[in-house]
Protein backbone atom coordinates (compact mmCIF):
# COMPACT_ATOMS: atom_id res chain seq x y z
CA UNK A 1 0.00 0.00 0.00
CA UNK A 2 1.50 3.32 -1.04
CA UNK A 3 0.10 7.18 -1.37
CA UNK A 4 1.70 8.41 -4.31
CA UNK A 5 2.63 11.83 -4.66
CA UNK A 6 4.70 14.83 -6.60
CA UNK A 7 6.30 17.60 -5.88
CA UNK A 8 6.90 20.16 -8.61
CA UNK A 9 9.53 22.64 -7.98
CA UNK A 10 8.71 25.88 -10.06
CA UNK A 11 12.20 27.80 -9.45
CA UNK A 12 13.62 24.40 -11.39
CA UNK A 13 11.15 23.91 -14.01
CA UNK A 14 12.29 25.24 -17.48
CA UNK A 15 8.98 25.70 -18.93
CA UNK A 16 9.82 23.22 -21.55
CA UNK A 17 6.50 21.13 -22.65
CA UNK A 18 8.73 18.26 -22.34
CA UNK A 19 6.18 16.62 -19.21
CA UNK A 20 3.26 17.22 -22.02
CA UNK A 21 4.76 16.29 -24.71
CA UNK A 22 6.31 12.61 -22.59
CA UNK A 23 2.32 12.19 -21.66
CA UNK A 24 0.86 12.66 -25.15
CA UNK A 25 3.66 10.37 -26.77
CA UNK A 26 3.20 7.58 -23.79
CA UNK A 27 -0.67 7.48 -24.15
CA UNK A 28 -1.02 8.15 -27.89
CA UNK A 29 -2.99 11.35 -27.19
CA UNK A 30 -3.71 14.37 -29.94
CA UNK A 31 -2.15 17.43 -29.83
CA UNK A 32 -4.73 19.02 -27.84
CA UNK A 33 -4.94 16.62 -25.06
CA UNK A 34 -2.45 15.45 -22.29
CA UNK A 35 -2.10 14.79 -18.62
CA UNK A 36 -0.11 17.58 -17.85
CA UNK A 37 -0.86 21.03 -19.19
CA UNK A 38 1.24 24.57 -18.15
CA UNK A 39 -1.24 27.31 -17.16
CA UNK A 40 0.56 30.97 -18.13
CA UNK A 41 0.12 33.66 -17.25
CA UNK A 42 1.27 37.47 -16.84
CA UNK A 43 1.31 39.39 -13.66
CA UNK A 44 2.59 42.88 -13.16
CA UNK A 45 2.28 45.93 -15.04
CA UNK A 46 3.76 47.17 -18.36
CA UNK A 47 7.08 47.86 -17.87
CA UNK A 48 7.41 45.54 -14.83
CA UNK A 49 5.68 42.06 -16.26
CA UNK A 50 6.87 38.83 -15.68
CA UNK A 51 5.04 35.86 -17.38
CA UNK A 52 4.99 32.40 -14.88
CA UNK A 53 4.01 28.65 -15.98
CA UNK A 54 2.41 26.12 -13.99
CA UNK A 55 2.37 22.84 -14.87
CA UNK A 56 -0.90 21.64 -13.70
CA UNK A 57 -2.38 17.61 -13.92
CA UNK A 58 -4.66 15.79 -11.44
CA UNK A 59 -3.57 16.43 -7.88
CA UNK A 60 -4.32 12.75 -6.88
CA UNK A 61 -6.61 14.37 -4.06
CA UNK A 62 -7.44 12.25 -1.03
CA UNK A 63 -10.63 13.72 -0.99
CA UNK A 64 -11.42 13.73 -5.06
CA UNK A 65 -14.89 15.73 -6.03
CA UNK A 66 -14.75 13.72 -9.19
CA UNK A 67 -15.28 10.79 -7.96
CA UNK A 68 -18.12 11.64 -6.14
CA UNK A 69 -19.95 12.89 -8.65
CA UNK A 70 -18.92 9.87 -11.35
CA UNK A 71 -22.60 8.16 -12.07
CA UNK A 72 -21.04 4.88 -13.00
CA UNK A 73 -17.93 4.78 -10.76
CA UNK A 74 -15.63 4.76 -13.61
CA UNK A 75 -14.12 7.75 -11.92
CA UNK A 76 -12.47 5.68 -8.20
CA UNK A 77 -9.64 6.19 -6.16
CA UNK A 78 -7.31 3.57 -5.90
CA UNK A 79 -6.46 2.00 -2.13
CA UNK A 80 -3.26 0.70 -3.46
CA UNK A 81 -1.68 3.44 -4.73
CA UNK A 82 -3.81 6.09 -3.51
CA UNK A 83 -4.26 7.73 -6.94
CA UNK A 84 -7.55 8.34 -8.50
CA UNK A 85 -7.90 6.26 -11.57
CA UNK A 86 -10.21 6.14 -14.70
CA UNK A 87 -12.11 2.55 -15.87
CA UNK A 88 -12.67 3.56 -19.23
CA UNK A 89 -14.74 0.68 -19.99
CA UNK A 90 -17.20 1.95 -17.26
CA UNK A 91 -16.66 5.43 -18.26
CA UNK A 92 -19.80 7.04 -20.24
CA UNK A 93 -18.48 10.51 -21.01
CA UNK A 94 -21.23 11.92 -19.16
CA UNK A 95 -18.38 14.74 -18.42
CA UNK A 96 -19.84 15.27 -14.99
CA UNK A 97 -15.79 14.81 -13.24
CA UNK A 98 -14.62 17.33 -15.26
CA UNK A 99 -17.42 19.85 -14.44
CA UNK A 100 -16.71 18.87 -10.54
CA UNK A 101 -12.46 18.67 -11.12
CA UNK A 102 -11.67 21.97 -9.44
CA UNK A 103 -7.92 21.94 -11.01
CA UNK A 104 -9.48 21.80 -15.01
CA UNK A 105 -7.26 18.27 -14.79
CA UNK A 106 -9.52 16.33 -16.98
CA UNK A 107 -10.64 16.29 -20.91
CA UNK A 108 -13.04 14.38 -23.04
CA UNK A 109 -11.45 12.68 -25.64
CA UNK A 110 -13.82 13.12 -28.71
CA UNK A 111 -11.90 9.68 -30.45
CA UNK A 112 -12.80 6.82 -27.49
CA UNK A 113 -15.97 9.35 -26.11
CA UNK A 114 -14.36 8.73 -22.89
CA UNK A 115 -12.91 10.94 -20.03
CA UNK A 116 -9.04 11.07 -19.74
CA UNK A 117 -6.87 12.53 -17.60
CA UNK A 118 -3.00 12.23 -15.72
CA UNK A 119 -2.81 8.30 -14.06
CA UNK A 120 0.38 8.89 -12.54
CA UNK A 121 1.49 6.25 -14.97
CA UNK A 122 0.62 4.05 -12.46
CA UNK A 123 1.15 0.85 -15.34
CA UNK A 124 4.98 2.57 -15.16
CA UNK A 125 5.27 2.56 -11.69
CA UNK A 126 4.38 -0.80 -11.03
CA UNK A 127 7.06 -1.99 -13.24
CA UNK A 128 9.57 -0.10 -11.29
CA UNK A 129 9.98 2.93 -13.33
CA UNK A 130 8.69 6.99 -12.84
CA UNK A 131 6.09 8.38 -14.25
CA UNK A 132 7.12 9.76 -17.96
CA UNK A 133 6.56 13.57 -16.78
CA UNK A 134 8.88 12.88 -13.90
CA UNK A 135 11.31 10.73 -16.26
CA UNK A 136 11.76 13.42 -19.28
CA UNK A 137 11.47 16.41 -16.50
CA UNK A 138 15.35 18.29 -18.04
CA UNK A 139 15.11 20.60 -14.89
CA UNK A 140 14.61 17.70 -12.30
CA UNK A 141 11.72 19.85 -11.22
CA UNK A 142 9.29 16.84 -10.29
CA UNK A 143 10.20 14.29 -7.74
CA UNK A 144 7.88 11.52 -7.23
CA UNK A 145 7.64 9.03 -4.21
CA UNK A 146 5.29 7.49 -1.86
CA UNK A 147 3.83 10.33 0.55
CA UNK A 148 3.33 7.65 3.28
CA UNK A 149 7.03 7.12 3.54
CA UNK A 150 8.74 9.72 5.62
CA UNK A 151 12.13 8.94 4.35
CA UNK A 152 10.61 9.20 0.17
CA UNK A 153 12.33 11.85 -1.76
CA UNK A 154 9.20 13.58 -2.28
CA UNK A 155 8.57 13.99 1.64
CA UNK A 156 12.43 15.02 1.71
CA UNK A 157 11.90 17.47 -0.85
CA UNK A 158 8.51 18.38 0.16
CA UNK A 159 9.99 19.62 4.01
CA UNK A 160 13.19 21.24 2.34
CA UNK A 161 11.25 23.24 0.02
CA UNK A 162 8.58 24.16 2.14
CA UNK A 163 6.34 22.70 -0.55
CA UNK A 164 2.61 24.08 -0.82
CA UNK A 165 -0.55 22.37 -2.33
CA UNK A 166 -2.51 24.00 -5.18
CA UNK A 167 -5.97 25.48 -3.21
CA UNK A 168 -5.72 23.11 -0.32
CA UNK A 169 -8.62 25.75 0.69
CA UNK A 170 -11.03 23.39 -1.27
CA UNK A 171 -10.60 20.44 1.02
CA UNK A 172 -9.57 17.64 -2.00
CA UNK A 173 -6.72 16.75 -0.24
CA UNK A 174 -4.04 17.24 -3.03
CA UNK A 175 -1.31 15.14 -3.87
CA UNK A 176 0.96 17.23 -5.70
CA UNK A 177 2.97 20.14 -4.28
CA UNK A 178 4.68 23.07 -5.19
CA UNK A 179 7.97 25.04 -4.47
CA UNK A 180 8.92 28.33 -5.27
Amino acid sequence: MAHYGMLIDLTMCAQCSACTVACQTLYDRPPDQSGVYLLTYETGTFPAVKRTTLPVQCMQCQNPPCVSVCPTGASYRDSATGTVQIDASRCIGCRYCIAACPYGARQYSSTTGVVTKCTFCIGRVADGLEPACVETCIGHARVFGDLDDPGSDVNRAAAERHAVALRSDLGTRPSVYYAS
